[in-house]
């Protein structure tokens, strides 16, 4: 959509062509329908939250960044607010509402819309863009095509990687579509007694056969198969590749990282004097639903007093709250990922204006191609700096 805009706006005419029965079916789902459109950071703080082909975005974010695109949508009307961590939504938290914009600006604009049909195939003349075939069979002539169908994650939206395809039949090169911002299943069948359970401010630390290699402080969430919450997403993208490569991967959890290891043991120690029992001293320091788990685990009776308990069983307690592993097994299907990882190679894009290195007048947009970020408002920025770019150079460069 945005693409359509910018050489709209440039005085092209434009057709868009549409797979769905609407526009924006994925937009109105994110942020959990809120719509998390950007992010206020800078561009290096956003080029930190991508994997590492995202140095791919900085002419993109250079051209057409966080400011202009909030500029875009209050001048439409359309106020927006900033929330913890940089998020930004519209005040109204609809995404409906983002989309409501983008279809008043393609009107505006006269970008004509084609629904319910797709694209077959791209038809060259010589190493250029020259048609393209739909579905059923018609076949339009056309001197600039930009392919934004999206990643492979929640095909019902219709984003089910065809524009994959229909790139690699060109000879691009496709990196294998995988999921990323996706929940992630672990070894330890008890989590579905903690199902809903969130915790916050508990910092998350990544093992990799059994090294440390990440921990940030965060929200962590149960779910009855496993783990999801903002860290776990914004990690999971790396932890697929990592489970695909057969690496042994964990989490563990300190459940209270404002407080070292000694300062912990002291309190532990000062409520060990008393006659509570284990499980009612529990509830001091952890969440309830997660106590049965804990004392499980440390196979210590629950009407045990605490002041009876041994130095291992003191020293056990200790340890679990500092260090509470999960062995992550699995991750959710990529239909089921809010992001895709993979995608056209970016190699394979000219980063100032979107157009394939290979095919003149063909360009890409948004997950495509092979760039994913992190929670946050990251990924639709990206969508809508390449999807300005290349609906910009598409225009310009005619004939």
């Amino acid at each position: 959509m945005m693409a359509a805009i910018r050489a709209g706006l440039l005085g092209q005419k434009v057709l868009l062509i549409e797979k769905g029965s609407s526009l924006g079916r994925k937009l109105c789902l994110s942020g959990k329908g809120r719509g998390n459109l950007t992010n206020i950071g800078d561009i290096n703080t956003f080029l930190e939250n991508f994997n590492p082909t995202g140095q791919f975005l900085r002419n993109a974010f250079s051209h057409f960044f966080n400011q202009e695109l909030m500029a875009f949508f209050e001048q439409a009307g359309l106020t927006l607010k900033t929330e913890r961590q940089g998020r930004v939504f519209p005040r109204s938290e609809r995404a409906q509402d983002i989309l409501r914009v983008l279809e008043q600006y393609l009107a505006k604009v006269k970008v004509e819309i084609i629904y319910n049909r797709s694209v077959r195939e791209i038809l060259l003349k010589g190493k250029r863009v020259a048609a393209v075939k739909l579905d059923d069979g018609r076949i339009l002539a056309a001197t600039g095509v930009i392919l934004a169908t999206g990643g492979g994650s929640f095909p019902q939206t219709g984003s089910s990687g065809d524009g994959q395809q229909i790139a690699e039949k060109l000879g691009h090169r496709v990196i294998p579509l995988r999921a990323a911002l996706v929940p992630l299943l672990t070894q330890e069948k008890w989590v579905k007694d903690l199902a809903g359970l969130t915790l916050k401010n508990v910092r998350i630390c990544l093992l990799v056969n059994d090294r440390r290699k990440f921990s940030q402080i965060g929200e962590l969430l149960f779910t009855h198969f496993g783990v999801s919450g903002p860290v776990v997403l914004s990690l999971s993208g790396d932890i697929v590749d990592l489970l695909r490569s057969k690496e042994a991967v964990e989490f563990s959890i300190d459940f209270k990282p404002g407080l070292s290891p000694e300062l912990l043991k002291r309190r532990l120690e000062r409520e060990l004097q008393g006659r509570l029992i284990l499980k009612n001293l529990l509830k001091s320091f952890l969440p309830h639903s997660l106590i049965s788990v804990f004392i499980a685990l440390t196979k210590i009776r629950p009407d045990k007093k605490v002041n009876q308990l041994t130095q291992a069983e003191r020293k056990q307690l200790l340890g679990l709250m500092k260090d509470f592993r999960l062995g992550i097994s699995g991750f959710l299907p990529l239909k089921q990922a809010m992001v895709t990882r993979g995608g056209i190679s970016a190699k394979e894009i000219d980063p100032r204006t979107m157009q394939s290195k290979l095919i003149k007048g063909l360009y890409f947009a948004g997950e495509i191609i092979d760039v994913d970020g992190k929670t946050g408002g990251y990924n639709l920025q990206a969508a809508f700096s390449t999807g300005y770019l290349a609906g910009e150079n598409a225009a310009k460069n005619q004939g």
